[in-house]
């Protein structure tokens, strides 16, 4: 199954997660990831400053209406939620706070969901609350794909929990194995 795009989630302990899987990509690889990580609302750039160190892939904070292109790692603004639109460009609004958290995970990964449909995966990282959740189970109603970092490898492991236990989550991996696993299942253009 060709995958056409990857959604992250996490929360606390986030930036280390993302810095371990960010940096394990091979050269080739290139299928878009969009995150959600949860942010102060006043946070500047630095998360997309500090993860374009570990990475051939170019990492920017997401822009309204941009086009999702191969090779880009899209974050989440702070105090916007971030989704993805039927036409495969980003949006961002400021609605309603969603498990407590803008911009929200489940926002994110809803909408992905309805726009890749079978083409998508979904990732849930450390974090404390349940963010996420509602999200894998879309993704999974939809076809696509979801993963859960271990909770024993997870700085705080009350987010991928939520996620496993909804039961829609395909594989459960250690935080070091999951670029690993996303190199051999994202095969790259040749």
């Amino acid at each position: 199954m060709p995958y056409q795009a990857i959604v992250i989630g996490s929360s606390a302990g986030g930036l280390h997660a993302l810095k371990i899987i960010i940096s394990g990509f091979s050269a080739s690889f290139d299928t878009p990831i969009i995150v959600t990580q949860h942010l102060s609302p006043n946070s500047d750039n630095y998360l997309v400053q500090f993860l374009n160190q570990f990475t051939q892939l170019t990492v920017k904070e997401a822009d309204e209406k941009e086009v999702i292109l191969r090779g880009y790692v899209y974050i989440a603004p702070p105090n916007f939620h971030l989704l993805v639109e039927e036409d495969f460009t980003l949006s961002l609004n400021v609605e309603e706070k969603v498990n407590f958290a803008r911009p929200s995970i489940d926002v994110l990964f809803e909408t992905a969901a309805e726009a890749y449909k079978n083409q998508l995966i979904g990732i849930i990282l450390t974090g404390a609350n349940h963010d996420g959740a509602k999200g894998i189970a879309r993704i999974k109603q939809k076809g696509g794909y979801t993963i859960a970092q271990s909770p024993d490898t997870a700085e705080a492991a009350a987010m991928p929990q939520a996620a496993i236990n909804t039961g829609f989550v395909d594989q459960i991996l250690k935080l070091e194995d999951i670029p690993v696993f996303l190199n051999k299942i994202c095969k790259s253009k040749v």
